[in-house]
């Protein structure tokens, strides 16, 4: 992504304010426009495209439709700046002589160990059948590590969470660690689209009469059931508070352990429900959720300690945008 300027040619660029810059190579004129320049190093016009043509195809294998509209546009807005900060944090590592070259090594190792592969050709030819160029792949490893180095190096040994902190937020978030109501259910379903109406009325009735002269609910529903509760003698499974349907969630908190519901009209036809048993809701010890907020918190101090360093690296370098809108040269 990145190409080098000597310092007297950006002094150049600077004074003419020029957007492009021409090298010779194999004899012939190489003409690129200059997006912005950072410190000693610059991002192109076709360094951007690269990076937003990677960002679409990334965007339209996870969303669709309108989702990845708002995406796409939110993202792509946001690009520039990106590689802006990216670059920074490359060139910080440079500074700092970060050396990730065995984090690379053993996460490679790790990948071929995942997917079965023996040697380097084997997953050079893995990623080339996904149309991935084995070595690009590896410098965008690499530059990952070195940027998780540097904020790393700089920004995580210097959070500390207090357990007064943890305490605090299970205090002050009871809703976060509450486990929901839980229900166990049995049900007999009549589909209303497949049977006759007229008829549906009266196997209601036969099925209740059966119920009430001691008839186990589970034979019950594999003699008279529609769909799936036939075969599984009416297991309906287990649903947390605020899952079900309305209609049946309603008549359920009605119901004590071993009770029927009356007869429920639902769109597709006719439940009858039994409660098998019901888990009450509970608060979460915190001795069960303590090292989740440890986590969270970490990672929001982690992110306001992120943004003020990279605001500050921002601060103390040279950055000159000289096309604010790259979008519209692609």
């Amino acid at each position: 992504m990145i190409k080098k300027v000597v310092m007297f040619i950006l002094i150049c660029f600077l004074l003419s304010n020029s957007l492009f810059f021409s090298q010779e190579q194999n004899k012939e004129k190489v003409v690129e426009a200059i997006v912005a320049i950072v410190n000693e190093d610059i991002i192109t016009l076709s360094d951007f495209k690269r990076e937003h043509d990677n960002l679409y195809m990334l965007l339209r294998s996870q969303f669709q439709g309108e989702e990845f509209s708002q995406q796409y546009e939110k993202l792509s807005k946001e690009l520039l700046n990106t590689m802006i900060t990216e670059l920074l944090l490359l060139q910080e590592a440079r500074k700092m002589g970060i050396d990730v070259s065995e984090q690379v090594k053993m996460a490679i190792e790790n990948i071929k160990k995942e997917n079965g592969l023996e040697t380097d050709e084997q997953l050079r030819r893995a990623l080339a059948q996904q149309g991935i160029e084995f070595n690009v792949w590896k410098q965008k490893m690499e530059e990952n590590f070195l940027k998780q180095n540097v904020i790393y190096s700089n920004i995580n040994r210097e959070i500390v969470i207090e357990d007064s902190e943890v305490i605090s937020y299970y205090k002050q978030h009871p809703d976060e660690f509450t486990e929901p109501e839980e229900y166990n259910l049995k049900a007999i379903f009549l589909d209303g689209e497949s049977r006759p109406a007229e008829d549906i009325e009266g196997v209601k009735q036969e099925i209740l009469a059966k119920i009430n002269q001691g008839g186990d609910f589970g034979d019950v529903a594999a003699e008279y059931s529609d769909g799936p509760f036939k075969e599984n003698k009416g297991e309906l499974g287990s649903f947390k508070k605020g899952e079900l349907e309305p209609t049946l969630e309603k008549a359920v908190l009605k119901l004590q352990p071993g009770e029927i519901s009356s007869w429920l009209h639902v769109r597709n036809g006719w439940y009858l429900l039994k409660l098998v048993s019901r888990k009450e809701s509970r608060l979460r010890s915190f001795e069960e959720v303590k090292s989740a907020i440890e986590e969270k918190l970490f990672e929001q101090k982690r992110e306001v300690k992120s943004q003020e360093f990279i605001a500050n690296l921002k601060k103390r370098s040279f950055i000159k945008i000289l096309i604010s809108n790259p979008l519209d040269w692609i």
